[in-house]
C-alpha cells in the first residue's frame, strides 16, 4: 500500500466549526502514519503484525505508527508513552485494544473527556471531548521500551500535533517518558523549564507562560495490577485537569 493510500483508521469531525483544525490534524497524522524514521521499531511492528497473538489471529493488524486522536479544538492533551504491540499496533488507535485503554477511558469518562467508558476498537463509537491523546513514541517498542534516540527521532510529530491544537492549555503525562515529552515541548515553545519538579503523580506544574503540566503514573498493566495507580488515583487527576482548564 503507498503512503498516499494509507487513511486514518479513525473517524475526524466534520462539523464546520472545527474543519480547518481536522483537516490540520489530518496532514499531521498522515505525516506520522507513513513515518519510517526508526528501522527497529518498524520491523518490530512489521513482524507483530505478521506473528499476531493467538487472542487475536483472526484480525487484521495495523502494524504501522499510531497518530493521535480526540477533539481537534481540545484544550487538555493526553501523552502516553506509545503504542502496545497488541493494542494500538494492532487496532491503529492510540490506548485502544487493552486493558490501559480502558483502564484510561474509565478514568477519562468519568471527568467527562471520553463518550464511553473503554476503548476496544476504532468502531466503538469512542468520542473524546476536550482531549485530544497521542504518545511520545508513534510505533511500538519491544518490551515496551524504546531507545532514547527513538524517543527523540518521535518528538517531531508531538510538535506538529500540538501545533495543529490551538486551544491547549493543559497537558496529563502518563508516565515518566512522557513527562520529559511534555517539558522537551515546552522547552521547545520558549518555556524555561529548569528547574521543574520531579515526577511524580499527581504534581501539577505550571511554568510562566506555558501549558500546565499534570504528571500521572501510567495506566499500564504492571502499575494497575500492583496497585501502584488505582482508578481513584487516575480519576483524580482528570477531575482536577477538569478543573485546571475551567471545566465544570
Amino acid at each position: 500500500m503507498s503512503p498516499q493510500q494509507i487513511r486514518s483508521p479513525f473517524r475526524t469531525c466534520s462539523s464546520s466549526d472545527t474543519h480547518e483544525r481536522t483537516l490540520a490534524l489530518a496532514a499531521v497524522q498522515q505525516q506520522i502514519i507513513t513515518c519510517e524514521r526508526c528501522p527497529r521499531l518498524r520491523d518490530y511492528c512489521t513482524r507483530v503484525a505478521l506473528e499476531k497473538k493467538a487472542a487475536h489471529r483472526q484480525d487484521t493488524y495495523w502494524g504501522r505508527p499510531v497518530p493521535g486522536f480526540g477533539d481537534p479544538l481540545a484544550p487538555l492533551l493526553v501523552l502516553g508513552l506509545a503504542p502496545a504491540a497488541h493494542g494500538a499496533n494492532r487496532t491503529g488507535r492510540v490506548f485502544t485494544g487493552d486493558g490501559s485503554g480502558d483502564f484510561l477511558m474509565q478514568a477519562m469518562h468519568h471527568a467527562g473527556f471520553a463518550s464511553i467508558s473503554t476503548s476496544r476498537h476504532t468502531g466503538d463509537g469512542l468520542l473524546l471531548h476536550g482531549a485530544y491523546i497521542a504518545a511520545a513514541v508513534r510505533c511500538a517498542p519491544p518490551k515496551n521500551k524504546p531507545l532514547p534516540q527513538e524517543i527523540r527521532a518521535c518528538h517531531l510529530h508531538l510538535s506538529a500535533e500540538a501545533a495543529a491544537l490551538p486551544n491547549l492549555t493543559a497537558i496529563v503525562a502518563l508516565g515518566r517518558i512522557a513527562f520529559d515529552a511534555a517539558c522537551r515541548l515546552l522547552a521547545e515553545r520558549g518555556v524555561v523549564t529548569r528547574p521543574r519538579p520531579p515526577f511524580g503523580h499527581g504534581v501539577v506544574w505550571r511554568p510562566a507562560g506555558g501549558l500546565m503540566l499534570i504528571a500521572s503514573y501510567h495506566p499500564s498493566r504492571q502499575n494497575t495490577n500492583t496497585r501502584r495507580l488505582t482508578m481513584p488515583m487516575l480519576q483524580d487527576v482528570f477531575v482536577q485537569a477538569r478543573q485546571l482548564i475551567g471545566g465544570n
